[in-house]
């Protein structure tokens, strides 16, 4: 069923896309809210991709799954939205120190500064600790994701371990 619509989305057939759309958006907004951590931000992420998709689904050749290739769509949205963000941090410090006031609110279990920790880490080991532990995904699905060895993957994931293990530490101490 989705390979149908798809095909008939990549040829311009506009109920096709808006089915897809309506099929997939769950799984965008999912992907978008665990890359950026921010409701906000995963609206607008999902948004975006909606709208790259109207253009790119015609470049959608089949050469891999759909999801894969969505997975990647979705990933390259939230890290643009992350640069944007990032950006928007620097120029205003003021306002985010009082929205993290706002976000760490008491009665928080705890997963949310795991969260922000994986956050900080670089983009590849950031990448592929979302992908294996926030999506779920296997290390062979994390790689074609990713473009990259499995191998590789299991070496981001374990860097990343390292450095949370620095990162959560200091931010208890």
């Amino acid at each position: 069923m989705e390979t149908e619509l798809v095909e008939k989305a990549a040829l311009g057939d506009r109920q096709a896309f808006a089915a897809l759309i309506e099929s997939r958006y769950d799984f965008i907004h999912a992907v978008a809210w665990r890359w950026c951590g921010d409701r906000q931000d995963a609206e607008d992420v999902a948004q975006e991709v909606c709208i790259r998709l109207a253009g790119a689904i015609r470049g959608f050749k089949g050469a891999s799954r759909f999801g894969t290739w969505l997975y990647s769509v979705t990933l390259n949205a939230a890290r643009d939205q992350m640069r944007k963000r990032r950006r928007a941090e620097w120029r205003d410090a003021a306002y985010l120190r009082d929205q993290a006031v706002q976000e760490n609110s008491p009665g928080d279990d705890g997963s949310e500064d795991l969260w922000q920790a994986v956050r900080q880490l670089p983009d590849k080991q950031r990448d592929a600790v979302l992908l294996i532990y926030g999506e779920g995904l296997n290390h062979a699905a994390a790689a074609e994701v990713l473009g990259c060895a499995e191998t590789t993957i299991s070496w981001h994931v374990h860097e990343a371990r390292k450095r949370l293990k620095v990162l959560l530490r200091d931010a208890a101490a």
